[in-house]
């Protein structure tokens, strides 16, 4: 058995070389252990082999995560309520704790305007990560404009109420509550999960291409009758706005919309703004 000195840091070791059974546990740095294929007692799901809901949720986010990292992209952490928790997950990712794992660029974001913040630093195909309850209304925030920008958005949390469905692209939400996640090592060992399943995955470099095509006709049907967000950044005359999207910035007509104002976030399709999505506070 193999073990990393010092504490619980959520690094897996293994017994041997062979591949862990269902149902074996798989002690780590410090004694933290994790049972392979077992499911949680409240998921439902019968059977050493089957992965709980949990375990689904950090397997899909590590994957999205690792395919960004491939392709260039910055991870920008934030939480309001909990700002050490979104340190220890950018020093996570930045700081390669173990030989010939790569340094991954993230940055813990502790702005006063952190949408502002993130505006001017990010771009398309980064990744945004939130630790926070769902009822964090500025945390919502940020994932409305991540999506508009293009960034892959992951939220974090804990507490019997979730995010809305669609508020983040991934959502890892623990069930402990919110004194045991933020104090008692839920959090720190989610991420630390989250951080070394990315690392799995850049061991398989066949999974880091995503599956999805990029249109080659000049017209693309399905991509015809798409709707994207967009947010405002300038009004220009002729009922025009540019507007950010994950594309970049485009020219649009805003003739459908009244008082739009920059920082606006709008519904696109076929180059002109049909809906406004949100109202920004003045």
């Amino acid at each position: 058995m193999r073990r990393n000195s010092g504490g619980c840091n959520g690094r897996t070791s293994q017994m041997g070389t062979g591949r862990p059974r269902p149902g074996a546990v798989v002690v780590g740095a410090g004694g933290c252990s994790v049972t392979v294929g077992a499911a949680r007692t409240d998921s439902g799901i019968s059977g050493a082999a089957a992965p709980s809901p949990l375990a689904q949720d950090l397997a899909l986010a590590s994957l999205s995560i690792a395919r960004r990292f491939a392709a260039g992209a910055t991870m920008w952490c934030v939480s309001p309520k909990w700002p050490s928790h979104a340190r220890h997950v950018a020093v996570e990712f930045v700081h390669p704790v173990i030989v010939g794992k790569r340094a991954l660029p993230a940055f813990h974001v502790d702005e006063p305007d952190l949408l502002g913040a993130l505006r001017v630093g990010s771009r398309a195909a980064d990744i945004l990560l939130a630790v926070g309850a769902a009822h964090d209304e500025r945390l919502a925030e940020l994932m409305r404009h991540a999506r508009a920008w293009g960034l892959l958005s992951l939220w974090i949390g804990t507490g019997l109420e979730r995010p809305q469905s669609g508020a983040a692209d991934h959502v890892i939400w623990l069930s402990d509550d919110e004194i045991g996640a933020a104090y008692g090592g839920g959090f720190v060992r989610a991420y630390h999960l989250l951080w070394e399943l990315t690392h799995v995955c850049f061991e398989h470099p066949g999974l880091l291409t995503s599956e999805s095509r990029e249109c080659e006709d000049e017209v693309c049907i399905t991509c015809s009758d798409e709707g994207r967000l967009g947010e405002v950044t300038a009004i220009l005359p002729g009922n025009r706005a540019s507007v950010r999207t994950a594309q970049g910035i485009e020219s649009v007509d805003v003739t459908l919309i009244d008082s739009l104002r920059p920082g606006a976030l709008v519904i696109i399709h076929a180059g002109s703004a049909l809906a406004l999505v949100e109202e920004v506070p003045r």
